[in-house]
Order: C-alpha cells, then structure tokens, then sequence
C-alpha cells in the first residue's frame, strides 16, 4: 500500500517538474497522471539504450526525461 502511495507522490512531483520545463500547468490529477506515465516511457527509453536507473536521484531523472517526452509526444499528436 505504502508503495502506491509513494509512486503517486513521486508521480506528482515529477509531472510538476516536468510540466514547469515544458511550460505545461496542469491540475494535481493530470501531473499525476504525466509522471506516472512518463516514468514508464522513460523506463522503455533509457532501457532500450542500456540505461538503467539505480537509486532515488537517477530515477527522478528518467522520470522527469520521460515525462517531458511524454509531454511533447502529445503536443505533437494533439
């Protein structure tokens, strides 16, 4: 339970990070959702080029990395 709740906090916090590089505000739902999201896409991406993320501070970076892509991916389809 605890690990759920720690992942939305850190989702939160890094769709917020990522929307104020992008210049995208948002609600505290849809940073949410961004970090969630973008920590997955960041994952796949670091991880296809043999990066992989170990310890709090490298993770926030993939997180926050993926996030801004996700960000600009959905500029661009939308």
């Amino acid at each position: 339970m605890f690990h759920i709740i720690a992942s939305l906090i850190m989702g939160a916090l890094v769709g917020w990070i990522a929307g104020r590089l992008m210049h995208a505000e948002g609600t505290l739902l849809r940073n949410m959702i961004i970090g969630v999201v973008g920590s997955f896409i960041g994952s796949i991406v670091f991880g296809l080029f043999g990066f992989y993320a170990y310890g709090m501070f490298a993770n926030l970076l993939v997180d926050i990395v993926g996030a801004c892509l996700f960000i600009w991916l959905v500029r661009k389809l939308f």
